[in-house]
């Protein structure tokens, strides 16, 4: 399998067709233990999205008469566009926007779910390979949740945005595993962490504050396994290899920062208010400057700028590339901040809880398997 071609030992990998190859005896006996830690802790943060102990898809929430998000947090109601619309409109215009995001985070965790179970195919190192196969596991739950989520509230995800489909695509299919690594557990981990916290303390839908809490339980270990990969393999690469990864990472930066949340790839929320999207794009960039944009990156959740952050912090950024990033946030400024990622508090709280939760029901498992 084509990769970058310095690495660690651990990140090792065969063609995604040659499963001979993993029938090596040899292979069996070369296991790592440096992800024994985050797999081990697996149980500690287990849920299961149709348990109601963990979430209550029943409980209510009046669309007609609220928003999933408050109101300026929805671009389009701060400029022009809400001067068309009526009370009514706004709020379902409100909540359409609020479904496209999470239709969006969807998509992305069914991309993380894809990616995740490919490199079970192509890591031969025993140890990573497990925890290929625990974060798969973990993804499958997120994609559960979020579109039961999506049919409790809104009946039907939106089409995932061109942008991020052509991200995800790349990052699925891609042979080269640096891709995969960056693309998927730095950049869309980062960018989601940044959007769960956001979610959970700006949403006005207990539900989902619930619901994204639990999932980042468990994207805050996803994030450590890319992290694991940084300071095991970025100091070994050569100049080459790094300037190719470097590049191709501020490449994914400049696109999804620039169209992942363009109105032209939101057209689909605009059509049945009578909207057109170009129009809107041309409203939105009206009131909201570069300096707008600049002034929310200071916001520790924002997610470019955790995306920013992720990669500057696992060494991926350079003086080649800084200038990039740092007509956007204060890089000085991130260097000096700690490396924990954007909602770590919001995880470790309902990790805490998730671990007194599941030690009753291992109590009751073992009460269980006693009277048999």
């Amino acid at each position: 399998m084509s990769q970058t071609q310095s690495y660690d030992p651990i990140y090792e990998t065969v063609r995604s067709d040659d499963f001979p190859a993993l029938l090596d005896v040899d292979r069996f006996g070369t296991r790592t233990n440096a992800f024994d830690e985050i797999i081990s802790a697996t149980h500690d943060h287990f849920w299961d999205p149709n348990d109601t102990r963990y979430l209550d898809f029943a409980q209510p929430f009046d669309l007609k008469h609220d928003t999933v998000m408050p109101r300026d947090f929805v671009v389009e109601l701060n400029c022009a566009v809400a001067e068309r619309l009526d009370e009514r409109q706004q709020i379902d215009l409100a909540n359409a926007s609020s479904r496209w995001m999470i239709s969006a985070l969807l998509h992305g965790e069914q991309g993380a779910l894809s990616l995740s179970a490919s490199l079970c195919h192509v890591l031969r190192d025993p140890g990573a390979q497990e925890y290929a196969a625990n974060q798969t596991r973990e993804e499958a739950r997120h994609v559960t949740a979020f579109a039961r989520y999506v049919k409790t509230r809104f009946g039907t995800p939106y089409p995932c945005g061109p942008t991020l489909a052509n991200l995800l695509h790349e990052l699925v299919s891609s042979e080269e595993v640096y891709k995969k690594l960056i693309g998927m557990q730095m950049l869309v981990e980062g960018l989601a962490m940044g959007a769960f916290a956001t979610l959970h303390s700006r949403t006005n839908d207990p539900l989902l504050q619930r619901m994204v809490q639990m999932v980042m339980t468990d994207e805050a270990f996803h994030h450590k396994f890319g992290k694991i990969w940084a300071d095991r393999t970025v100091p070994k690469l050569t100049e080459e290899e790094h300037e190719k990864a470097e590049l191709w990472a501020a490449k994914c930066f400049q696109t999804l920062l620039f169209n992942l949340v363009n109105s032209e790839q939101k057209q689909v929320i605009y059509e049945p208010f009578g909207l057109d999207w170009q129009w809107v794009r041309g409203a939105v960039l009206e009131a909201f400057s570069d300096a707008d944009r600049r002034k929310a990156m200071t916001e520790s959740t924002n997610i470019f700028r955790v995306l920013i952050k992720t990669l500057l912090k696992a060494g991926i950024i350079t003086e080649r590339t800084r200038p990039i990033y740092a007509g956007w946030v204060d890089m000085e400024e991130l260097h000096r901040e700690s490396d924990e990622v954007a909602g770590q508090d919001i995880a470790d709280a309902g990790i805490a809880e998730l671990r007194e939760l599941n030690q009753g029901r291992r109590q009751i498992g073992r009460a269980f398997k006693r009277q048999a």
